[in-house]
Formats: structure tokens, sequence, C-alpha cells
């Protein structure tokens, strides 16, 4: 099969198979970008419901613009890679402070958090450029149905795939190819267990013909994982509780969580009746709850301290009625439903 009968092929089945979603059928570049922004690490499953909430609360990049960090994060709140809520809040004040959406690739490149891809899909979703997408799903489609040995996570493969991924664009249905292309790799040629025979493009898929569907696409290095070990003991004294606010440089930046120790080892009880026992009653909520993120492993320990006296930590003392206001890590969201009413 050469290009362009992959391509028509591709779009005939995203006329009959592709997605409805809320930020489809829509030119609107601000909203086809938090889409983009929130499906970078985050499944269409789970994100659905965090676009139609970020969007009800922050309708305009000019309103999102006007928030504080704390309001943006709020809404972020269990989609993680905090980084990306960030990003896209410095990008909304750059936009604001332009004036307008910018509307060409090099200018939509230009803002924060905007890689190669996001902005190949804003510039063809809402301005109808031929620019083509490459993310994973793309990867894994060519690779595949063109039987592609050349690993995608070294320069050599970004850069083959990227040009084939060009040429095989239909410029002038820039957008309907893009999300075609995209919607195949989610919904057909997954990751595990793709639907190879009800696959319209079966007869010509060289990874199938040659038995090689599942070690398509190639990678090079495999990423190591580094192990951490966190107690966190939520301190509660009357009414209120204690909140510190994690620092730059790591994971989660900028949001709240009860106090931490970091050890190399899981710590004994001992010892966190040694830092915090003092103060009041201690008990176990949970013990190495394990959380996963991309190359990094977290093994928890959750404690409640009910606190006879304000121990001398720092932090933000807030009223534990308030306390859904701060926005934290999953993880912290998991300790919080462990946490007994007063």
């Amino acid at each position: 099969m050469n290009g362009s009968d992959f391509s028509l092929r591709l779009l005939r089945w995203y006329e009959i198979n592709g997605r409805q979603l809320p930020w489809r059928g829509t030119r609107d570049p601000y909203r086809i970008w938090v889409s983009e922004i929130i499906l970078q690490q985050t499944r269409v499953a789970q994100g659905y419901d965090y676009f139609l909430r970020f969007t009800h609360r922050f309708p305009t990049v000019e309103c999102l613009a006007e928030a504080t960090d704390d309001e943006v994060l709020r809404q972020w709140q269990g989609l993680g890679y905090y980084s990306r809520a960030r990003n896209l809040h410095k990008a909304a004040r750059q936009i604001a402070a332009l004036g307008h959406f910018p509307d060409t690739y090099d200018e939509i490149r230009q803002l924060h958090g905007v890689g190669d891809y996001t902005a190949a899909a804003i510039a063809s979703l809402a301005f109808g450029l031929p620019c083509a997408v490459v993310d994973g799903n793309v990867y894994r489609v060519l690779a595949r149905h063109f039987g592609i040995d050349e690993p995608i996570d070294t320069t050599a493969g970004k850069r083959l795939f990227a040009q084939m991924a060009q040429e095989l664009l239909v410029p002038t249905r820039a957008a309907d190819y893009n999300q075609a292309i995209m919607d195949f790799g989610a919904l057909q040629c997954t990751p595990r267990q793709p639907r190879c025979p009800q696959c319209p493009m079966a007869d010509t898929c060289l990874a199938l013909a040659q038995g090689r569907v599942e070690s398509l696409p190639v990678r090079q290095r495999s990423a190591s994982v580094r192990v951490r070990y966190f107690t966190y003991v939520y301190v509660r004294f009357g009414e209120e509780v204690l909140l510190q606010r994690r620092p730059s440089g790591d994971i989660w930046q900028g949001l709240y969580q009860p106090p931490l120790r970091e050890t190399s080892e899981p710590m004994p009880l001992a010892e966190v009746d040694t830092w915090l026992g003092r103060y009041g009653t201690l008990s176990l909520l949970r013990a190495d709850r394990r959380h996963q993120l991309t190359h990094q492993l977290i093994h928890a320990d959750f404690y409640l301290l009910q606190a006879t006296q304000r121990p001398p930590l720092e932090g933000l003392w807030i009223r534990e009625s308030e306390r859904d206001q701060y926005a934290v890590p999953r993880l912290v969201e998991d300790m919080y439903g462990l946490i007994p009413n007063p």
C-alpha cells in the first residue's frame, strides 16, 4: 500500500469510528489546547470529566490567566503531572498579554509547556494548518503498519517518524487526518491486544504479516525506577490540621500535604513516635501504600496524630472543614479517605 492509500483508508475508518469528544467539533484554540495538555499524560476516559470541569471553571483563556496558582492546581487535582497545570497557567498569561491566541505553528510552539506534538495539534485542529502530530499512537500505528524497526526513543527514530507522519498527512484535511490516526491507535491498533482481525488495513500491515505486532514499535532505552519511602502524619489539633507546601524541584511542587518524612527505607513506628508521638496519640492508618509514577515508585505509610498540644512544625494551620480548598497529590487524597471523623 502506498502512503496515499493508507491515508485515505484511515480517513474512511475515522468517518465511521471516530470518537465524539467535547473538544472536537470546535475550532476554538483555547479548548483544543486545554484538551491536548490534559491528554498528554492522561487517558481520554479520565480526562473527559476533568476537561468539562476545567473549562467550566475557566471558560476563556482570560479567565485562566486571571486565576491564582492555587485555584488552577485545585482544579487540576487528581490528574497528576502538575507541571502541566503550571505551564498552562503561565501560557495563559502569555496569551492574555499578547491579546490573541497565536495562530502559527512557531508562535504556538513558544507557549510555556507546548512541545512539537501539542503545537502541531493546535495548529491543525484550530487553524487547519498542515502540521502532522506524532505521539505514542502515531508511533505505534506507523511502526506496525510499515514494519519500521528504528527505535522511537532515538534522535534518528524521532526524525524518521516525524518525516513519515508529515508525508502521510492529507494537507486539505489536516485536522481530520491527525484525529483519525490518534483514534486509530487508541481504538484499533492498541498497545496490547490490538483488534487485528477487525482491522480494515490488516491486508497491508507488515507487522501482522511478519508476526511482529507485539514487538513494534521498538524502544532502545528502559528508564530506571527510583524507589522512595514516605511517612505522612496527619496532624489534627482541635478543629485544625497542619498542611505543608511541597518545595520546588521535586514531584508535586506547590501542592499541599500533611507533615512528611522521607527516608531510605520504611520508617519504623518507634522513629515516628520519637518524631511526633510526644504531642498526642499516634495511630497507623495504612502501611506501604504503593504509588507508581512514571519513573518513581513511592512506598507510603499514613499516620494520624490526635494532638493534645500543637507540634512545633512549620506549615499552615487551617480549619479541617476547609481542607479541600487546598490542592493535594492523589496519594494524599487517598490518605484523606482513611481519616476518621473527629
